[in-house]
C-alpha cells in the first residue's frame, strides 16, 4: 500500500501546494497530516484526492 507521501510525490505535488490548497499558510500544516500527527478531516481528504488525482477512498488508506 502507498503512502501519502508517496503518492504526492509520485504526481510531482509538493507539501507547500497542498498545504496552500488546505489553507495552511506553511507546508507543516501539510506535513502533519502526512506523517499522521493530524488526523485528516473528510473535507481535507476531498480535497487532497481532487488535487492527487485520486479517490478519497485511496487518501484514508493511505493515512
Amino acid at each position: 500500500m502507498s503512502t501519502l507521501r508517496d503518492i504526492r510525490k509520485k504526481k510531482g505535488i509538493s507539501m507547500t501546494y497542498l498545504a496552500q490548497k488546505l489553507g495552511y499558510s506553511h507546508a507543516s500544516g501539510y506535513c502533519n497530516i502526512e506523517s499522521g500527527r493530524t488526523k485528516i478531516k473528510l473535507n481535507q481528504a476531498t480535497i487532497i484526492a481532487r488535487e492527487l488525482g485520486v479517490s478519497v477512498e485511496e487518501i484514508s488508506k493511505a493515512v
